[in-house]
């Protein structure tokens, strides 16, 4: 019985020992960027059926490029021999048994430009897979980066909290000596349940950007997700350069690559398009059976003939304007990816030149106001309003820092969705 104990408590140990790694790698996600987009990369199912498109898209190239399949026709003559004998379909019986094999062959060229075509669509689609992963990190790095601000707010939120429960008491204790009026102490309490109401909400957004994180990780709306702790670095203003960005942009943009590759295949359908003004081909041989014996071979080729010219103009047309839309298709989405570039290197300067503004300048001021402001209310030289002035000072300066810290995190992952590749 003690042996059975001591094995069923080294199993559970095993098993606890085996769940807490797997518990804290799940608790673990989250804490970064980097963890959502790993984990992400093999689960999203978005990514996981573009990726599944281009796989067929690449299987279509071989088939494209292929001949047809010959086809194999078997013809009974004469199966009652002029009425001396019942129908038959004996081949030895009859009066003779054609077998004809079939090859068609399209005219030179062809089968290569179908194969080309196809080469150039899977490239289209492994553009799209390239774009579809760049949209689902922009969402997590955008995701994540509003999460920790939430965080941040929250932080200080509750820090401002407790600052007025201090200035609380402080009222308490000078409207009990007579030094202050009762109302100071009721208007911290108000500010006090104000800041309780933030925290609501700030909790309900916070389970909003976590369910639509996890919706993003294909992993259930209230699964756990670790606090962020960092914010990525923002790369420095020499990195930012709009010409350096622009060519880069121009060649690695997921969408200008597939609209390229689009442009390409409809040269060559257009290529294709033109070449069915030449007629295809089918070649044929023929061993015909009399009785037992095969004594006479035949030869067949056989080719369409392009009359129906006002049809082929036609096509050619639409081809010649299928090719045209392409190419202004690829020039709005240059001029739209460009223009979205310009913004976004605008915003994120525009957000570090607040956030090292609130930082070096606006903050150190309102800690200074409110520091002066404590003093004085304590002192009885100003009253408790100046205080709560002063201390709303700090609270907002914060904010704004947080939030051009937040606005810089969402640009920088504008601006490498466009790009396609990390800064």
């Amino acid at each position: 019985m003690r042996g059975n104990f001591r094995t069923k408590v080294f199993i559970l140990m095993l098993a606890l020992g085996i769940a807490t790694p797997i518990l804290s790698q799940e608790v673990a996600i989250g804490r970064t960027v980097d963890s959502l987009l790993d984990y992400a990369r093999s689960t999203n199912p978005d990514y996981a059926s573009m990726r599944y498109e281009a796989d067929a898209a690449i299987e279509r190239v071989v088939p494209a490029g292929a001949l047809p399949d010959p086809r194999f026709r078997m013809e009974l003559q004469d199966i009652t021999k002029f009425g001396e004998q019942n129908a038959t379909l004996n081949p030895s019986r009859v009066g003779s048994t054609k077998y004809t094999v079939l090859q068609e062959i399209p005219w030179y060229g062809k089968r290569d430009l179908k194969r080309e075509i196809a080469e150039l669509e899977a490239e289209g689609a492994q553009g799209r897979v390239r774009g579809t992963w760049t949209e689902i990190t922009a969402k997590l790095k955008i995701a994540h980066a509003q999460l920790y601000i939430l965080h941040r707010n929250e932080q200080l939120t509750r820090e401002i909290l407790d600052l007025m429960v201090r200035l609380e008491k402080i009222a308490q204790i000078r409207y009990a000596g007579g030094l202050a009026m009762q109302q100071d102490a009721i208007r911290a309490q108000v500010e006090q349940t104000g800041m309780r109401n933030d925290l609501i909400m700030l909790e309900n957004e916070g389970n909003m950007l976590r369910a639509r994180i996890n919706a993003l990780l294909a992993r259930p709306s209230s699964a756990r997700l670790a606090n962020p702790e960092v914010l990525r670095p923002i790369p420095a203003p020499a990195k930012l350069d709009y010409a350096t960005l622009e060519d880069r942009v121009r060649g690695r943009n997921p969408q200008l690559f597939t609209e390229e590759a689009r442009i390409k295949a409809a040269e060559k359908s257009r290529e294709l398009t033109y070449k069915n003004r030449y007629p295809d081909f089918a070649l044929a041989i023929s061993p015909i059976q009399y009785q037992n014996a095969v004594k006479e071979w035949e030869v067949m080729v056989e080719f369409n003939i392009p009359l129906q010219q006002t049809s082929r103009r036609a096509m050619e047309r639409e081809s010649e304007s299928m090719l045209s839309a392409a190419r202004s298709r690829k020039e709005a989405t240059s001029n739209q990816i460009l223009g979205e570039l310009a913004e976004n290197l605008s915003g994120i300067e525009a957000a570090r030149r607040t956030e090292s503004l609130t930082t070096n300048s606006l903050l150190p001021q309102a800690e200074l106001t409110f520091n002066s402001a404590l003093a004085s209310y304590e002192n009885g030289k100003v009253d408790f309003a100046t205080l709560l002035e002063a201390q709303q000072q700090i609270r907002k300066a914060r904010q704004i820092q947080i939030k051009a810290q937040a606005e810089a995190q969402i640009r920088l992952a504008e601006i490498e969705k466009l790009l396609g590749e990390d800064l």
